[in-house]
């Protein structure tokens, strides 16, 4: 039975900061580090033995990932990572003070940009310092694929290629997969898993550092699911990464 495993960052700095992050990249405060180090517990007391390993591009995410592995005596496996499975781009927003943009742009908008499916955050051009154009580790992509500014649904474009690619192969492969990403590209993920409708996948909220297991069919359909540890742990509030006052992204 295919076991996937998802865990999403621990709080970073600009979380501390209350700074709108998505692409930047941005490391772990030292809750995150503890946040990932108790996800490796979880996973070890649980006798999840994960030998393969997805994130993304982004520090947050990798510095997770090590630090969960380490604890779980895991940290030889194979890690393999992708700019698909990256933060959702807030564009404009992006570093910005979450309390000051809701001040700039009221309230209503952006609770518009933070809950709607389809909507989009200002973007920023291809001249703008903060687009991922700027960044050599995406030096090889085609300038189209980088994104100015993203809806939750272009995050479900992007990253499902990847599953279909990547990791639903390693799956198939028997490996025990773990994929360490962001509240948004989970989100996007766990869409795809669980067949979310668009109005409701709004509402889903994943927490920082407590590992989610899917036990799948061999057509990759969950059979079961579930968080590890005590359920106060996944029911504790999740640092928000881009969203004001929103646990569910980050």
């Amino acid at each position: 039975m295919p076991t996937l495993v998802l865990l999403r960052h621990g709080e970073s700095t600009w979380n501390a900061e209350n700074r709108f992050t998505g692409w930047h990249d941005v490391p772990l405060t030292a809750l995150g580090r503890k946040e990932a180090q108790r996800a490796g517990q979880l996973l070890a007391e649980a006798e999840v033995a994960v030998d393969l390993v997805h994130t993304s591009l982004q520090q947050r995410a990798i510095t997770t990932a090590n630090l969960a592995l380490e604890e779980a005596e895991r940290l030889w496996v194979t890690q393999r990572r992708h700019w698909r499975l990256n933060e959702r781009h807030y564009g404009d927003l992006q570093g910005r003070d979450k309390a000051e943009t809701a001040e700039r742009h009221g309230a209503e908008a952006v609770q518009r940009w933070r809950r709607s499916y389809e909507v989009r955050p200002p973007a920023i051009g291809p001249d703008d310092p903060r687009h991922p154009g700027h960044d050599p580790r995406y030096a090889t992509l085609a300038p189209e694929v980088l994104p100015g500014g993203e809806s939750l649904a272009d995050v479900v474009s992007r990253m499902t290629p990847y599953w279909f690619d990547a990791i639903a192969p390693d799956l198939l492969g028997g490996h025990t997969v773990m994929v360490v990403a962001h509240g948004n590209s989970l989100r996007a993920l766990v869409k795809h898993l669980r067949r979310i409708p668009d109005d409701e996948i709004p509402g889903l909220e994943i927490p920082t550092g407590v590992p989610l297991v899917f036990h799948l069919d061999d057509r990759l359909v969950p059979m079961s699911s579930g968080y590890l540890g005590e359920p106060e742990e996944a029911a504790a509030p999740a640092p928000p990464e881009d969203e004001p006052d929103d646990p569910a992204d980050g």
